[in-house]
């Protein structure tokens, strides 16, 4: 599908953008390695762990919302430096911070810089030339650069130099992304204005954005509570880690996959099918015993897989229920929105370290999903490429 607001954009600008977004995004994927370290410092609570790292996703999302409401995409260079200076500040102010309150303050705010770089990528992703191959590519790029970065905090940075080493990296990725800013386009064009496009906010506009957040809640109840679920079938701490390692081949495999088929598949059958298959994975595991460990593998190496995998088809989805192009670019932060807030649910759940209930709060997410893609399905039905 080409975008009817495409123009031909450099590979230097495609670039640029997908690696200011990807530096936009780090943070989420190294959360686990990085709190880790705060508390084993005692820099904050066990129980606010969840507070600060759902605040910092959070308010990236609303970053994400914010700018695609108040700011021009003629101004995405200069939003890209100031977004990235501000959050390379705020990384280096993160290092002074002790206290589940001044961490949370710190790094919301730090989530709303970040949210700038999301920003300024997906408005260039909705006007490429193939805006669901795109992000098929930037889903695929952020994952390996956060594995990367991962790998770097858990065995060098954090060992060498402890908890504000790694707020320091960060600083440096962020200061990386103000140099991109040069490379950022300068032209590019705002959306057709309602008038001229015909969009309108309706139910049947709402409904796939909607179903991007529940989606992604699915993903995010599950992800938060993989260690406890999976001592609970009796892997241990070195088989939990090995355990990531094979999801996030399985995502980049996924997202290999998607880069080829995004085109090719319908994204409304894509994602009904993506959320029965993440549900019934859940429920799976939600059945396992204890030494079951290697049906708990291969479920997790299928959610994997999914996961990377169906989340271009929001863009497809969203493009298909709004070809102006407004609903895509808040897919990003739909699928923020959505991937805290499953955590937040889940813990209402949880019972000190048992988490057996927590597949039923995932499972119910991707029922809500389905309900939601039919609804549209069935508000919109003659939408292209159902």
């Amino acid at each position: 599908m080409t975008h009817p607001h495409a123009r031909e954009l450099s590979t230097a600008e495609l670039v640029s953008a997908l690696l200011v977004g990807t530096v936009g995004v780090l943070m989420v994927g190294v959360q686990p390695i990085v709190l880790g370290a705060l508390v084993d410092a005692h820099q904050v609570t066990l129980e606010g762990v969840g507070l600060v790292a759902m605040g910092e996703i959070i308010a990236l999302g609303l970053g994400v919302a914010l700018g695609d409401i108040l700011l021009p995409v003629t101004h995405v260079p200069r939003v890209t430096l100031w977004a990235a200076l501000s959050a390379a500040a705020l990384n280096l102010l993160s290092t002074t911070c002790s206290g589940d309150v001044a961490l949370l303050a710190m790094r919301a705010l730090t989530g709303l810089a970040e949210g700038g770089l999301v920003w300024g990528t997906t408005a260039v992703v909705v006007r490429s030339a193939n805006p669901p191959r795109m992000g098929a590519v930037y889903f695929v790029a952020q994952t390996l650069a956060q594995a990367l970065l991962g790998a770097v905090l858990a065995h060098g940075v954090i060992p060498a130099w402890g908890w504000p080493g790694a707020f320091q990296v960060l600083a440096i990725t962020c200061l990386m992304a103000a140099v991109l800013a040069w490379w950022q386009p300068r032209h590019l064009k705002p959306l057709a204005p309602a008038t001229l496009s015909g969009f309108e906010w309706t139910t049947s506009s709402v409904l796939p954005l909607a179903a991007v957040f529940c989606q992604l809640a699915t993903l995010g109840a599950f992800w938060a509570y993989l260690e406890p679920m999976g001592q609970a079938v009796g892997l241990d701490a070195q088989a939990a880690q090995s355990l990531v390692s094979v999801v996030l081949v399985m995502q980049v495999l996924g997202g290999a996959l998607s880069t080829l088929l995004v085109r090719r598949l319908p994204p409304l059958t894509v994602l009904m099918w993506a959320s029965v298959i993440l549900g019934s994975v859940v429920l799976y595991i939600q059945h396992l015993h204890p030494g079951e460990t290697q049906g708990f593998v291969v479920a997790c190496a299928v959610f994997g897989l999914v996961w990377l995998f169906m989340l271009p088809f929001h863009i497809g989805l969203a493009l298909r229920a709004d070809p102006s192009g407004r609903l895509a670019s808040l897919v990003p932060a739909a699928q923020l929105l959505g991937s805290a807030m499953g955590p937040l649910v889940a813990s209402v759940v949880v019972v000190g370290e048992d988490a057996s209930a927590v597949p039923w709060v995932s499972s119910g997410f991707a029922v809500v999903t389905c309900v939601l893609l039919g609804a549209w399905k069935l508000r919109a039905p003659s939408a292209p490429g159902n």
